[in-house]
């Protein structure tokens, strides 16, 4: 099954709203990059500044399948703050934490406050050794194929496809999505390479027609998947 998830890079809690309420009009889900200043070079929603947040309302999301992207460092904390608001699925970066320990007890805290599904995320040129153990207690893992973070439009790195069939082979059974320059022009390829599930921001939000864009991304994809069954 292939997902196509709109990505929303909130500045603050109407821009929030502003990007469920676009995505809702087509897509049953939403992508929510989470920046703390630090582990990525902006301050996003609820951030108030590098490292902080404050208090925050995810209710603009209830009616729609919402996914937590948290590109910061030590996202344990504002992860189960996202799952106690209501946050379906959450995912923060293997890089984020200070050692193995502290990534299963976030996972296993995510879930407790009430977070559906609990993943990890992968930096383009973090080796796979590093995210191996924890894998097993992942729903999902976020592979970017971008080389950096933090803004829309990064172009997307055409090693990316090798990586995730390489990815894809070591773990066969695992939920791969990814993050990162997602187009009409490389979905195919991914698709081929394993992926699933697609966390999409200009290719969307930059159309014409978002709403057609989207349709487009995911017809393409599903017509992918015969060459690999």
């Amino acid at each position: 099954m292939i997902e196509i998830i709109p990505t929303c890079v909130p500045r603050d809690a109407s821009d929030l709203a502003a990007g469920v309420e676009a995505a809702s009009s087509f897509a049953t889900a939403i992508h929510i990059d989470i920046d703390d200043g630090i582990f990525a070079p902006i301050t996003t929603w609820p951030y108030i500044k590098q490292g902080e947040f404050a208090s925050f309302d995810l209710s603009p999301a209830e009616g729609i399948f919402s996914e937590l992207h948290l590109m910061v460092e030590e996202p344990k904390e504002i992860g189960n703050a996202f799952a106690r608001a209501g946050a379906r699925r959450i995912v923060g970066h293997v890089e984020g934490f200070a050692d193995g320990n502290e990534v299963r007890d976030a996972l296993s805290a995510w879930r407790r406050a009430g977070a559906s599904e609990v993943g990890l995320g992968l930096l383009l040129r973090t080796p796979f050794e590093v995210i191996a153990p924890h894998v097993s207690e992942c729903d999902v893992v976020h592979l970017m194929s971008i080389a950096t973070i933090g803004t829309q439009g990064i172009p997307y790195e055409s090693s990316a496809p090798a990586r995730i069939a390489e990815f894809h082979r070591l773990f066969p059974g695992v939920m791969i999505s990814v993050d990162g320059g997602v187009s009409e022009n490389n979905i195919a390829d991914l698709v081929r390479a394993g992926a699933r599930r697609f966390g999409v921001g200009a290719a969307i939000s930059k159309a014409p027609n978002p709403k057609t864009a989207y349709e487009h991304l995911k017809s393409t994809a599903e017509n992918a998947l015969d060459p690999v069954r």
